[in-house]
């Protein structure tokens, strides 16, 4: 699961860095996204954070899973706080622009919103290269 929500958010900051977008190319694009993902991807990454914590208490007698897979959950949740409160609320404005008159600050927020996806996509990599290095190193 975690791979599908890093791979996803990946994905996004490979394929969708909106610095060379024009503001009607950028809020088509942006509200297409939110539309399909804002619902289905916090419900992955919650999914996500429950399967890892439970991983983490299922091998609590095995110290160093436990600890590994906890630092992983938080990671985790960071990234799904910093969607939460840094994307989300700046999703929430974009959905109300219209992308033939868009507002003088589209380009503050366009980057205000980057920050916060450059920063789950970090903490959500680190998650899963955690969650990976602990069940190679299980085996």
């Amino acid at each position: 699961m975690v791979a599908l929500i890093a791979g996803a958010i990946f994905g996004i900051w490979i394929g969708y860095n909106p610095k060379d977008l024009s503001a009607p190319t950028f809020i088509e694009q942006q509200q297409s996204a939110i539309n399909d993902l804002n619902i289905l991807m916090p419900l992955l990454g919650l999914f996500t954070i429950l399967l890892t914590l439970t991983s983490a208490f299922l091998h609590k007698k095995e110290k160093g899973v436990f600890v590994v897979l906890l630092i992983a959950s938080v990671f985790l949740v960071f990234s799904g706080l910093t969607t939460k409160f840094g994307n989300q609320p700046i999703n929430s404005i974009v959905m109300t622009w219209n992308m033939h008159s868009p507002p003088n600050n589209w380009m503050e927020l366009r980057n205000k919103w980057w920050f916060f996806h450059e920063l789950r996509t970090f903490s959500a990599f680190i998650g899963l290269c955690l969650i990976v290095w602990i069940s190679m190193k299980k085996d």
